[in-house]
């Protein structure tokens, strides 16, 4: 495999200043990084480098024998840190996304490092003392909304991190930041090297029994690029093992790809991330004690849209019961089926996309396989940027001329209705072993209005399956929605048009940020979408009506699970860090535990079981009902087009930009969601959604 970071001999000296492309002048166009130069090498002297200058930066705040201004402290700080920005959003986007040894390697040592500068800044009490002169005589200042705004931020962020803390415990504090950062490195590549370190051989017809033809290309195609030749290979990359669960009639071999899939992370040895969670857990409990909260999804949870534990209890435990209900209905006619197939054992989890598919056919003569081919990534693309084209005015060219991290990066500068430069756009869509599973959304560089200004440049990475050698990859409608929710990401990124940096883009609260997102999948199912773009990868001809009347008649099938499957990870996820300050100990027995107090069926396992669920370690820690919670908000959004009579309704998609899209942390979360509908969201809309209203 090609990769941006060529190796080199660990013995060879660090890169001296002038020589790392890091830290000299970025010539490319639009100031974008420059790839093509960077080595592993070359990060940790230029992350040192940056810290020193950001240290120098901030004492000259903290020193400043002036009194506190608006423009001396929260200007000055939203000025500071330019070049390790720079650097470290480079490094972690490449360590996630096209990772080596060596780049793991920095991380490990880096990792405690960043989370220590950071803890240092907001835990210098000569900082906070300036920032909360500032809060206090905040209703004095004449300040505009935004500025208003971003100081309150400023000084909730302090408060959180233990700005108010007695010297002993600011000791603990950053003893237990520089630890989690750490356990969150660690587990994250954990959880790599068991998805590199398995692979699924198909080497028989029997094998490849019950397979359409898409899915053969793709495993064929992951075979050839895995070196082994002549077969097919199934991978952990969720587009390839949940295409073989669904459509593979090998019942063993399907329980073999399961058991890998769920046990990622839960093995005996070095990948073992059972331990990490209980640490990390503990860890965080602590912390919330610090800080005078009872656990840390109460800590948690203060600065979100939900406020408190009950809440987000309520919300899930409603949704629960409903979904609960379906998929005992749901598993029943999955029984059924098996039992007119000649199989009379129980449903068991490797058995439930097999036999949902059938029941799908059956009910809705409605078949996956046949949809693929109207489903051609590049379509999806560019039905992606149609609708953005459509609602905000966007225009996409492709710059091919523009460095990349990797060969299969592509590459678009977004432009507004009047042809100015808004942003760049980066799409890395195919799996390999050197990414992270799972799809997100990141920025190289984020908007922002101070000085010069600066324009996004923003990056969805995705782990689609490639289609056969000089064939395209052909997508399923579960694919084609995870393009669409990143994008919904990327554009709140690349929309956001804000003055300061720590406001900017998606820097919302975390039950917000998921609307976006959320949202955009919406208009992937709209008429008006499929007919123009869902288009046969070989005729090029437009999906039959019938066809997409049948998607469009199944799109509730199949949700009880699927509604299970999520919010039994998010139940146990804050069963987690509710646990009131109690060690976890055995964190599988816990997890056993949890389900079996909520009654989950015995036919359908988490989405993401403990060792595994990456979203509870990192930023979604006490946060995966987040998902639900927006999910209330989009149905609701959505239902204003709807309402409208145009799915593109001009007046509605002009206040979703205004209030949503481009707005950034400006305003409250609430406030900007009632400024854009004109009152708060109703939760009818996502039952009517997920197919559970009553």
């Amino acid at each position: 495999m090609t990769v941006a970071i060529r190796r080199k001999p660990a013995a060879k000296a660090p890169p001296k200043p002038s020589s790392n492309p890091l830290t000299s002048k970025w010539t490319a166009s639009f100031g974008m990084p420059p790839f093509g130069k960077i080595e592993a090498r070359h990060f940790k002297p230029a992350l040192e480098a940056a810290f020193r200058e950001h240290n120098a930066e901030i004492e000259k705040i903290a020193a400043n024998p002036a009194r506190p201004t608006f423009a001396n402290t929260i200007l000055a700080l939203e000025k500071s840190g330019w070049q390790l920005s720079r650097v470290a959003s480079v490094f972690w986007n490449l360590e996630a996304s096209d990772s080596t040894p060596e780049l793991q390697a920095v991380a490990r040592d880096m990792a405690p490092r960043f989370a220590a500068h950071e803890t240092r800044i907001l835990l210098d009490k000569r900082l906070f003392k300036r920032v909360n002169d500032l809060f206090e005589r905040r209703d004095t200042l004449k300040l505009s909304d935004e500025d208003r705004r971003v100081l309150e931020r400023h000084h909730l962020e302090f408060v959180r991190a233990g700005a108010r803390l007695s010297p002993a415990e600011k000791s603990r504090v950053k003893e237990i930041n520089a630890r989690l950062a750490t356990l969150v490195t660690q587990f994250m590549q954990n959880v790599l090297k068991d998805e590199q370190s398995w692979q699924l051989v198909l080497e028989t017809e029997n094998d490849l029994a019950g397979l359409p033809p898409s899915l053969r290309d793709s495993a064929e195609r992951a075979a050839r690029d895995a070196g082994v030749q002549g077969k097919a290979l199934v991978t952990l990359a969720r587009s390839s093992v949940e295409g073989f669960l669904t459509f593979s009639s090998r019942r063993d071999l399907r329980e073999q790809a399961f058991d890998a899939w769920i046990r990622r992370g839960a093995h005996d040895g070095e990948t073992d991330n059972r331990q990490i969670v209980a640490e990390a857990v503990a860890l965080r409990s602590e912390y919330a004690r610090l800080m005078g909260f009872k656990s840390f999804a109460e800590f948690s949870l203060q600065d979100t849209m939900a406020k408190t534990p009950e809440a987000v209890g309520d919300l899930l435990h409603s949704v629960w019961r409903k979904a609960v209900k379906r998929a005992s209905e749901e598993r029943d006619a999955l029984l059924a089926e098996a039992q007119r197939s000649g199989d009379n054992s129980p449903i068991l989890p490797w058995d439930w996309r097999y036999y949902a598919e059938k029941v799908r056919k059956a009910k809705f003569d409605f078949d996956e396989s046949k949809l693929q081919p109207y489903l051609e990534l590049d379509n999806m693309i560019r039905a992606a940027f149609d609708c953005a084209t459509r609602l905000f005015g966007l225009k996409f060219k492709e710059r091919n001329d523009l460095p990349r991290y990797h060969p299969e990066v592509r590459i678009w500068e977004v432009l507004d209705r009047s042809g100015a430069h808004v942003g760049i756009f980066m799409g890395d869509y195919f799996a390999r072993s050197s990414k992270r599973s799972g799809a997100w959304m990141s920025a190289f560089r984020s908007q922002h209005k101070l000085a010069k200004g600066q324009s996004p440049i923003i990056v969805n990475v995705l782990n689609f399956a490639k289609g056969a050698d000089g064939a395209p990859a052909l997508l399923s409608f579960d694919d084609a929605r995870t393009l669409f929710h990143e994008f919904g990401h990327a554009l709140h990124g690349l929309l956001s048009n804000v003055t300061y940096p720590s406001i900017s883009g998606t820097a919302v609260s975390r039950d917000f940020v998921e609307l976006p997102s959320q949202l955009y999948e919406h208009w992937l199912s709209t008429r008006e979408v499929l007919e123009k773009h869902a288009r046969h990868y070989k005729s090029g001809k437009p999906m039959p009506k019938s066809l997409r009347d049948k998607l469009l008649a199944a799109r509730n099938f199949n949700q009880g699970f699927a509604t299970v499957e999520y919010t039994s990870s998010a139940l146990v996820d804050m069963a987690l860090y509710s646990a009131n300050g109690n060690p976890i100990g055995d964190v599988e027995r816990f997890e056993r535990e949890t389900l079996n107090e909520i009654g989950m069926p015995d036919e359908i396992v988490m989405r993401h079981r403990l060792p595994h669920f990456m979203h509870i370690m990192s930023g979604y820690a006490a946060g995966y009902y987040s998902y639900l919670w927006s999910e209330v908000m989009d149905a609701d959004a959505f239902a204003a087009f709807e309402e409208a009579g145009d799915v593109f309704h001009k007046p509605t998609a002009k206040k979703l930009h205004e209030y949503i899209y481009s707005a950034g942390n400006r305003r409250d979360p609430h406030a900007a969601y009632v400024a854009f509908r004109g009152r708060p969201p109703k939760i009818d809309g996502l039952l009517k959604k997920r197919g559970l209203a009553a």
